[in-house]
């Protein structure tokens, strides 16, 4: 009879099985990322349903801004709310609720009969998408083990870049066959099918510690921190930087924060759980994305203008240009969740952005006013969508690759609103820089914001590089 294998070489019973993904993860996973495609459709696809909706309406594209600030802003504001809610009392609890929401906030924008109405119905859309954010990723990670929950996220990251390339094509097909409103209403079927399926499919979890006596004190005080500081970032494209007003609302929501950090200490169920930045991991995320989210947004806006106005060339011609860097940081997106579970996210994170500070490094260098789509602009973009896809997925799991299941959306929110507030600041400061130009038809206002962008990468990937712990959130906790 041969000998025993030693303890160390046996295999612990259920092991195997522990990593195992069951079918019913990944059909919740399908009915979460189906929510997430509506919202970022949602979000590209108004865009181009602006001229559209000023020429109903009889009203100017500056005066419809706020069917986006409105958005943007009450997002952000809701994100920690929505995440501690759900930790406490139950993400599958907010989560149906919370496409209801988005779903009757869709029908309202799509049957508006004026501008303000339709703002209006934008801010109760946002509402549930500020819900959702936090909810689609906290509700099905814990049916997901530790090492497949890199791919869960990539995957969801995935379904976020396709939907940002196809809301553009999806809102002019719509907005062609029928009107603007299509570009709202589409999301009614997918809704309800979600509303259908989801009681079935989804688990209820949350944090078993929760009392559900969530400090009401620290969430009034945390989303009006939040709203004002985003409330003058926004309307600081508009009113100045330097206006009495933007100083006023970014002061007050800063000298909110303090209180908001006081309570967060004492209370047993925080807005802000203070404890998570313990965890390396989690801390580095939030500091790299913020560094991230200054440069992204604010990258594609300036490739965007330089398009359309600094190169003057057609809304089909900037729509195929900008397809290509989409479409590979959607193929890429899944492929880097998979490879930091394996290997983990440090050197993937500050290998995304190195590549995608070198894309803004060689627009730098390379692009002149003379229009160059298809030459130079569109295989630099390349760079930018690889760096993009390696990266815009995997921030997240990051962030939660040695959290407890009980407080993934806390956490997830977090992350999340550090993204929506430094998302807001980026555009402002890149919109300041390209209004600093020479305005002689030269790029220098776009070299101002390139060069910019190009730090805020490079920072990013300094930050990640030396703060995040190393190995994958297997090793650790083998550690």
């Amino acid at each position: 009879m041969s000998p025993s294998p030693p303890p160390s070489a046996r295999p612990v019973p259920g092991e195997a099985a522990a990593d195992v993904v069951p079918r019913s993860a990944w059909l919740a996973l399908f009915v979460t990322t189906l929510v997430f495609f509506l919202v970022v459709i949602d979000i590209s696809a108004v865009n181009v349903a602006f001229p559209s909706i000023a020429e109903e309406f009889g009203t100017s594209t500056a005066q419809l801004s706020w069917i986006i600030s409105g958005y943007n802003i009450t997002v952000g504001a809701l994100l920690l709310v929505a995440g501690r809610l759900a930790d406490s009392l139950g993400r599958k609890r907010l989560f149906i609720p919370a496409v209801a929401v988005f779903l009757l906030g869709s029908v309202l924008c799509g049957l508006a009969p004026n501008r303000e109405l339709l703002i209006a119905a934008r801010v109760l859309q946002a509402t549930g998408g500020a819900v959702l954010s936090p909810t689609a990723v906290a509700v099905v990670l814990p049916d997901f083990p530790p090492n497949k929950r890199s791919t869960a996220i990539g995957i969801l990251g995935a379904t976020g870049g396709l939907g940002a390339v196809f809301g553009p094509a999806l809102g002019s097909i719509a907005i062609d066959v029928w009107s603007w409103r299509g570009v709202f209403l589409i999301n009614v079927p997918i809704c309800l099918l979600v509303l259908a399926v989801s009681p079935r499919l989804l688990r209820e979890s949350k944090n078993p510690d929760a009392t559900g006596r969530i400090d009401l004190v620290g969430v009034l005080v945390g989303t009006a921190a939040i709203a004002a500081i985003m409330f003058g970032i926004v309307e600081s494209e508009h009113w100045g930087v330097t206006d009495l007003r933007v100083i006023a609302l970014v002061v007050a929501g800063l000298m909110l924060v303090p209180v908001l950090l006081r309570r967060s200490a004492r209370h047993p169920e925080p807005l802000l759980e203070l404890p998570l930045f313990q965890h390396r991991s989690f801390a580095a995320s939030v500091a790299g994305v913020a560094f991230y989210s200054l440069g992204f947004t604010s990258g594609a806006l300036t490739s965007s203008l330089l398009l359309q106005e600094a190169w003057d060339q057609p809304i089909t011609t900037t729509g195929q240009a900008l397809l290509v860097s989409p479409l590979l940081s959607a193929a890429a997106a899944p492929l880097s969740g998979r490879l930091a579970d394996r290997v983990g996210h440090r050197w993937i994170l500050a290998a995304g952005c190195l590549c995608s500070a070198l894309g803004y490094v060689l627009y730098l260098l390379v692009l002149t006013p003379t229009p160059e789509v298809w030459s130079r602009f569109v295989p630099i973009s390349i760079l930018v969508g690889l760096g993009t896809g390696v990266t815009i997925a995997t921030w997240s799991s990051a962030g939660l690759a040695d959290i407890a299941p009980a407080r993934f959306g806390t956490a997830n929110a977090t992350i999340r609103t550090a993204q929506q507030v430094f998302y807001a600041f980026g555009v402002s400061v890149v919109v300041i820089l390209l209004a600093s130009g020479d305005g002689d038809g030269g790029l220098q206002g776009f070299r101002w914001a390139w060069t910019w962008i190009i730090g805020t990468y490079l920072a990013s990937a300094v930050t990640i590089g030396l703060m995040f712990p190393s190995g994958s959130s297997r090793d650790r906790a083998d550690h």
